[in-house]
């Protein structure tokens, strides 16, 4: 946010230094931070991609962890009853070995061999259990990893599913706002529509873009009545909704114009009238300044290229272009 009002408010300067003689390379440079706006939310969407992308993989890895818990859940199951049948033969052994021992007592003098035999036999038996009862607390120590694991993977998906909700939420509202803002514009403006005023929404973004014949006459930077009687209808509606970033831009057909004391060419003119537009919103109502951009296109954007009259007359506009703040996504992205 505090980029976004400092490319604000850095604009705003260029563009009062414009109103007497501004250079070509300062006026790309307004158009180039406008148009960093407009990266910047386009980033921003591909973020909002980037998370569900994550969110699926997450949900993989999950899945997979959940089959491999129920695997060692099996296999414990498996060396549990493993070491029930060698508990129930320890303690055959046992009991054949206390015979073995009796034995050993009433055998001892003629057949030590073979007692050795059977107390060596009972000695495996008993490292065997042992390497048994190993085993299973290695498997009970896995299956806690591995659920620790799991609800690791659980906790972290919750909180990317969060995240997720949070940002729907924000840009479904966004989107109401702004369509909300479209109609309101559309029936205030509705009586400007037979002199080339139109209102529509491209990208998440509001454009109210109005023909020359309304705002100036041929080669003028000076808005008309009936203009600025456009423009403050425009200004009353913004000025009550605040979290809305406005841009002007000018445009120009591809006919040079004749330098004179106001403007030396279609660059200069373009931004000129976006200034005069701003002026006439920020005398007319309350709007912060701060959330104004003035910037002009010259010739170098048509909404139609063909070498026509009809064309030209398309191409001589100006657009003024609302922007909602998206400065509640950027800071969940920078949370992440």
């Amino acid at each position: 946010m505090k980029k976004i009002v400092f490319i604000i408010l850095v604009s705003i300067g260029v563009v009062t230094m414009f109103s007497s003689c501004v250079p070509t390379s300062q006026l790309r440079e307004v158009e180039a931070r406008a148009q960093k706006l407009e990266v910047e939310r386009d980033s921003l969407f591909q973020a909002g991609e980037r998370l569900s992308v994550d969110n699926t993989e997450m949900r993989t890895r999950l899945d997979k962890l959940e089959d491999e818990l129920v695997g060692l859940n099996r296999e414990m199951e498996e060396t549990t009853e493993s070491y029930e049948e060698l508990s129930e033969e320890y303690r055959h052994l046992s009991r054949q070995y206390e015979d073995l021992q009796q034995s050993q007592d009433a055998l001892l003098k003629g057949h030590n061999r073979e007692t050795r035999r059977l107390l060596t036999q009972l000695q495996k038996t008993q490292e065997d259990l042992q390497l048994k009862e190993d085993r299973l607390l290695e498997l009970e120590k896995s299956v806690g990893d591995k659920m620790h694991e799991v609800e690791r993977l659980r906790a972290e998906l919750e909180a990317q599913n969060q995240h997720l909700i949070e940002m729907e939420r924000i840009l479904y509202s966004k989107d109401s706002l702004m369509r909300a803002l479209k109609n309101t514009l559309s029936e205030a403006l509705y009586g400007f529509r037979q002199d080339g005023l139109t209102v529509s929404i491209k990208g998440g973004k509001v454009y109210v873009s109005m023909e020359e014949k309304l705002l100036f006459q041929t080669g003028s930077i000076e808005v008309d009545p009936k203009g600025v009687s456009a423009l403050k209808q425009v200004a009353a509606v913004l000025e009550r909704n605040e979290d809305i970033f406005i841009t002007i831009e000018g445009h120009t057909d591809d006919v040079p114009v004749r330098s004179n004391p106001s403007f030396t060419d279609n660059w200069d003119l373009s931004v000129k009238r976006a200034t005069s537009i701003v002026r006439i919103m920020l005398d007319n109502s309350s709007i912060d300044p701060t959330r104004l951009i003035a910037s002009g296109r010259g010739e170098y954007l048509p909404v139609d290229p063909a070498d026509s009259v009809e064309a030209r007359r398309k191409n001589r506009r100006t657009e003024i272009i609302l922007t909602p703040d998206l400065d509640e996504l950027y800071q969940i992205l920078e949370g992440d």
